[in-house]
Parts: structure tokens; C-alpha cells; sequence
């Protein structure tokens, strides 16, 4: 049996490790758009762009994985009837079995001065290392960083470790919205205490230059002069490929709660390209695109790509982790903070410089958010798998030595 893995980054490498771990004896072929052997990603907007840590140190071990790699091949097309997978230039690979794992790209501005010279995005490892060339160049350039989520305020923080003059720009009120109004509230306040110019609430018309980016203008006419601006604004599912092929696409590839494409007999889909039913949601599908859903997601695709056609197949059930590093804290959440109707401060030690919160919904925590509480989430990631009531957990942490310490009874932020 012949299975075939497209997308060489953190899922398509632990689909191939979990085919391997699992008895898979046949050939094992991993299709990679990008020329760089599979390597980590969270990295290129910190220690690696602030030059503290350098390219080689962010590559996975695989030199012992007895893997077929086409790298620096990218994958075109996908014809299901046949079983084969097509790649640039043509060339068609067959597969017994299939793994999507083809990851996301990021999204990029395409209003005025799109393609203006010192625009960046960063998702791969060579946009991180062209940035950096641009963020440590001589004389030092102002930067306009524009989005203020994950990867926005990691790259801000990481300019303003090499020194630099910082802009960071958001349509929304408070940056990393998907995390709602308290890590927002808390995250602004670190940015400009260390010297970010938070321009929040703040639509972008377009991006000003003579071939050149110099500045970014914004709907109220302010223009922020740049000498380098780094747009990010999220990212978009690499499907295209499968346009046409019978794949349902909703935007990723929809699966079943084993991660089996819908409709697709022995092709499977792990990671950011994954769209699956999660029972944090009610059934309804979910799309994670953070690192830790990545590596599950790839581990337990590979184990039921190559598993028998009478196998059992557990559900994938695990509960979404999030982290962001910025400046000297450590931003978690676990669970679908998006979901929850509420959230309230239940640890927080008495400096103030760490707590955690929880987010409920209809009586049950739905989501844990944390800074500098590394220590406590995997205790909360188990209650929020088990669904527990927001009372119960009350009373649980009443009696923990392990808590941070209580916050002031029933302390809520939305």
C-alpha cells in the first residue's frame, strides 16, 4: 500500500512519523510545496526574526524517517477517480491512501500599493528571513506592522527587542480579538508600555509609495510614515489545489470527527486545512489553525490513514491549545474562546502578573485563557473536555493549593 502525504510541515511530518509508528511497511511518499525539509513554524516571528535563534535550529529531525520526499514540488491537482495526485509540471503520484495536510498561506493586501517593495507577509521560512534582513538593515526602518493578532503582535514584540520604532494597526478595538476583551485589554496595555504605537480601531485605505512602501494611510486620512510594513491579516486555507477534484471544501477540506474526507474513501486531512465536527461546538465543524492542533491532528491522521479498512477510529475530540510569546509573557488559551458568553478572572496571583480566566457558556466552561499560567492549563484543558459546570470548577479551585490565588468573588470582564 502506497500512501501519499501532501503538505511536508508540522501535520504532513507526524501523519509520516504515525504511519511508520503504526506498521506501515509500504511506500511512504511526502509532497512539500517548499524547497526546506519540514521545520517549525512559531519561531519565524520570534526567536528567529529577533536573530536569536537561526534557520537550522527550527528544522524537525527526520533524516531517520524512511520517507520519499518530493519537496519543492507543489501539488497541483487531485483526482480522486484515478487516486493520484498531481504536481507542478504534471507529473502524477498514485496513492492507496491519501493525507492532506497543505496548511495555509497568508493573506495579503491587495488594495492600493499592493506590490510596493518592503511589504512583507510572514508564514514560511523564507519570509521570516527576509524580514529580518529588512528589520536589521542600515539605518534602522520604522515599521508598520498591520492586523494586531497572534502573529501581528509577535512580530511587534520582536521589533521592539531590535529596538525599532513600532506601529501596530488593527480595524478592531483591542488587539488578538479571537481571544476577547481581557487578554485584548492586557496585551495593549504590555505593548505600550514597551513602547508600541497602538493604532487601534483604525480601518487601512492603502499602502503609499514611489515603488517603495513610505508610508501606510488609514481611513481618517492619518498616514504612518514606514519604511517597512509587515501586513497580518490572517491566513487562507491551500485548497485551490483541490478545486474540481470532488473534495468538499468549506474552506478547508470537510471531514468526519475521524478526519476522513467527507465522500472520499482512504483520504484524510490534519492540521490548518482541516475542517472537522468538535462537541465544544455543539457537532459543528471547526477549523484550528495553531501548532499543537497541527501535531494531533497529523499524528491521529497518519494512524487512521494506514489502519485497516475493519479498524476502529477513535474520534478526534482533543481540546484546541493556543500560545502566543510576547515580551516576557506567555499568552495560552485552550478551548473555544469565541464561544463563550462570558469570562471571569478565577486565579490570579496578587502582583497581577499572572492569572487565568475562563470563558462559560450556558453553565459550562468552554475555554481557559491564561499569562504566565503554563503550570495550570492542562488541569483546566481537562475540565473543558469533561464539560464542567462553571460552579463545580469554583468549588474545585476553593480547595487547590496549586491556584495562583482567588481574584475578588464573581470578578467578570464581559
Amino acid at each position: 500500500m502506497r500512501l501519499v502525504v501532501v503538505g511536508a510541515s508540522l501535520a504532513g511530518l507526524r501523519a509520516a512519523r504515525a504511519a511508520r509508528g503504526a506498521g506501515h511497511d509500504g511506500e511512504l511518499v511526502v509532497v512539500g510545496a517548499e524547497r526546506h525539509p519540514p521545520y517549525t513554524r512559531p519561531p519565524l516571528s520570534k526567536e528567529l526574526l529577533a536573530g536569536v535563534q537561526e534557520a537550522d535550529a527550527c528544522a524537525f529531525p527526520c533524516d531517520d524517517l524512511d520517507v520519499t520526499w518530493r519537496l519543492g514540488e507543489p501539488a497541483t491537482g487531485l483526482d480522486l477517480a484515478a487516486r493520484e495526485v498531481v504536481l507542478e509540471g504534471g507529473e502524477r503520484i498514485g496513492f492507496d491512501r491519501l493525507v492532506i495536510a497543505t496548511g495555509c498561506r497568508a493573506r495579503e493586501w491587495t488594495g492600493p500599493g499592493a506590490g510596493l517593495d518592503g511589504v512583507h507577509t510572514i508564514r514560511d521560512l523564507d519570509d521570516a528571513l527576509a524580514l529580518r534582513a529588512a528589520l536589521t538593515a542600515e539605518p534602522a526602518p520604522r515599521l508598520a506592522v498591520v492586523g494586531a493578532g497572534f502573529v501581528g503582535c509577535e512580530v511587534a514584540a520582536s521589533a521592539r527587542a531590535l529596538g525599532l520604532d513600532v506601529t501596530l494597526v488593527d480595524v478592531a478595538p483591542l488587539p488578538m480579538p479571537a481571544l476577547g476583551p481581557l487578554l485584548g485589554e492586557h496585551c495593549a496595555r504590555m505593548h505600550r508600555e514597551r513602547g508600541v504605537d497602538l493604532r487601534l480601531g483604525a480601518g487601512i485605505v492603502a499602502l503609499r509609495g514611489d515603488g517603495r512602501v513610505e508610508a501606510v494611510e488609514l481611513e481618517d486620512g492619518t498616514r504612518i510614515e514606514a519604511d517597512v510594513v509587515v501586513v497580518a491579516l490572517g491566513a487562507i486555507p491551500n485548497t485551490e489545489w483541490l478545486a474540481g477534484s470532488g473534495l468538499e471544501l468549506d474552506p478547508g477540506v470537510v471531514c468526519d470527527a475521524h478526519l476522513a474526507a467527507a465522500g472520499a474513501p482512504g483520504v484524510y486531512a490534519a492540521g490548518d486545512v482541516a475542517s472537522w465536527p468538535h462537541p465544544l461546538a455543539g457537532g459543528a465543524r471547526i477549523r484550528v489553525e495553531h501548532w499543537t492542533n497541527a501535531a494531533e491532528q497529523g499524528t491521529v491522521a497518519g494512524r487512521h490513514a494506514v489502519a485497516g479498512d475493519d479498524a476502529e477510529r477513535a474520534p478526534y475530540v482533543a481540546v484546541p491549545s493556543f500560545w502566543s510569546d510576547q515580551y516576557d509573557a506567555k499568552i495560552q488559551a485552550i478551548g473555544l474562546p469565541r464561544l463563550a458568553e462570558r469570562v471571569e478572572v478565577v486565579e490570579r496571583t496578587p502582583e497581577g502578573d499572572r492569572f487565568v480566566a475562563v470563558g462559560e457558556r450556558d453553565g459550562r466552561v468552554v475555554a481557559a485563557l491564561a499569562v504566565n499560567g503554563a503550570r495550570r492549563l492542562p488541569w483546566y484543558r481537562r475540565r473543558v473536555a469533561d464539560g464542567v459546570a462553571l460552579d463545580a470548577l469554583r468549588e474545585e479551585l476553593a480547595g487547590d493549593p496549586k491556584a495562583l490565588g482567588a481574584p475578588a468573588p464573581q470578578e467578570a470582564v464581559r
